[in-house]
């Protein structure tokens, strides 16, 4: 008896699994369907001016599947914050950034977001003349591949408030989580063909080497500094730091760096040097 009971739990956790797919599509087109609260309108519009840039189907797009980030994502106060609507709808609008042009799913490894008052203290092992030592950083971000995004808000707010400046910390975790979803990040998330690797592959190490060239020579780089010097740190931070450039400042993006630029249409499958 107890064997078969077994026997019958298991076969209805395997049909569970099996159907979960297709309902989690159902709830998802159900949740998106809904009208999108005027309040978060009003936050969108007072908050993150980017939205205003984009075409009006894409705006739409990105208002649904902002509903279903929030639905499913727990945005979580640390360090005393109390977490209001105006930080959630501010987060999903630009998480939801680099799911707007393909579908990804929504982070499927992500379980919360942890946010902070200000930029929060990590402790990182590193190696000095061959001693293991702990070392404190401030961060205004991380990504973590057991299922967090920690974001300092005042970081977050100040990124929103100004697209034009090619920094957005909420983009740069969350190409992290990309990145991140084969269990660990080295530039190369996965990609709609194996075809296209190749491609990636050639183009960002160029672009990743051109930058670390440019940084060794002293040069602060063209327009002022178009990619940050943090996307020389490695191929990983390369991607990330493209990415924040890619939503903010797409036009400059492709005319200073076309491959790049390409690459990054091509894996997010949205034209954001169209974005005015």
């Amino acid at each position: 008896m107890v064997l078969l009971l077994c026997f019958a739990v298991s076969l209805a956790l395997v049909a569970w699994l099996l159907g979960r797919p297709a309902w989690q599509r159902r709830r998802r087109a159900r949740i998106a369907a809904l009208a999108f609260p005027q309040a978060w309108r009003r936050i969108l519009r007072r908050r993150v001016p980017l939205v205003a840039r984009m075409p009006a189907d894409q705006q739409l797009r990105l208002k649904k599947l902002m509903q279903v980030f929030l639905a499913e994502k727990p945005v979580i106060g640390c360090g005393g914050l109390a977490v209001t609507d105006e930080m959630r709808v501010t987060i999903a609008a630009m998480a939801c950034l680099p799911l707007l042009g393909r579908s990804r799913g929504f982070y499927p490894e992500l379980r919360q977001i942890l946010l902070y008052p200000g930029a929060f203290v990590v402790e990182r092992p590193v190696n000095v003349g061959g001693v293991q030592m702990e070392q404190r950083r401030a961060l205004a971000g991380e990504s973590w591949t057991q299922g967090q995004v920690l974001l300092a808000w005042d970081h977050v707010q100040r990124d929103a408030a100004h697209p034009g400046d090619g920094r957005n910390v909420v983009v740069h975790e969350f190409a992290h989580q990309l990145d991140q979803v084969k269990g660990f990040a080295n530039g190369a998330p996965p990609m709609a063909h194996a075809a296209d690797y190749a491609s990636w592959s050639r183009v960002m190490q160029n672009e990743y080497d051109a930058l670390r060239g440019r940084l060794a020579c002293g040069e602060t780089g063209e327009s002022g500094g178009l990619l940050d010097a943090y996307g020389a740190t490695d191929p990983a931070e390369f991607f990330a730091v493209s990415s924040e450039v890619f939503f903010e400042r797409g036009a400059e993006l492709a005319y200073w760096h076309p491959a790049l630029y390409a690459e990054l249409r091509r894996y997010y499958a949205v034209e954001t040097a169209a974005w005015q």
